[in-house]
């Protein structure tokens, strides 16, 4: 796969999925890369559905909407079931299988799942189940340097929560090592 994502990242209002893909586009913006990042979230935002497209390109983006991903990080059920078929052949599919208990494979498209929801209760690392997603997405394509996805997690963390850093970094290694 080349370096170029285009990215769903999808869940519930509240789980981060807006954050999560502003992680993967900051990580772009560190490579001086073509970037796109769209958010989608209905009208009662927490616990209503949420979305984004995120793209990183070495050529100029023609639409930020990404109608045929190759990743998707699903973060629920609806989600996983709504834009898996969206994924092109050859794609990653990385799903929280503590939140999408019914997961179904997918014919040239690889999909893993990972219990990110109880992994990070277990660290004490209680939602940041988006963040383990993106360290697996990140093991699996190398959509970024490593250097530019800990340089994105410094810069969407707000300096005033220093703690919040140490955690996200901790739920990135969780995901490169799940």
């Amino acid at each position: 796969m080349s370096n170029d994502l285009q990215c769903v990242v999808a869940g519930f209002g509240g789980q981060g999925s807006l954050f999560a893909g502003k992680v993967i586009a900051m990580a772009g913006l560190a490579e001086d890369r073509e970037v796109s990042w769209m958010p989608s979230y209905g009208p009662e935002m927490r616990g209503g559905t949420a979305n984004c497209s995120v793209t990183l390109s070495s050529e100029p983006i023609g639409s930020p909407l990404v109608l045929h991903p190759n990743a998707l990080i699903a973060l629920n059920q609806p989600s996983f079931d709504k834009f898996l078929d969206t994924v092109v052949e050859g794609g990653t599919v990385i799903v929280d299988t503590a939140m999408v208990p019914k997961v179904s494979e997918r014919e040239g498209v690889n999909v893993i799942g990972i219990p990110a929801t109880k992994l990070c209760e277990e660290q004490g690392l209680k939602g940041l189940s988006n963040i383990v997603l993106i360290g697996k997405l990140w093991k699996e394509t190398q959509f970024c340097e490593r250097a530019s996805l800990d340089a994105a997690i410094a810069k969407v963390v707000p300096a005033s929560k220093p703690e919040k850093l140490e955690q996200n970094r901790t739920a990135i290694e969780i995901g490169l090592n799940a």
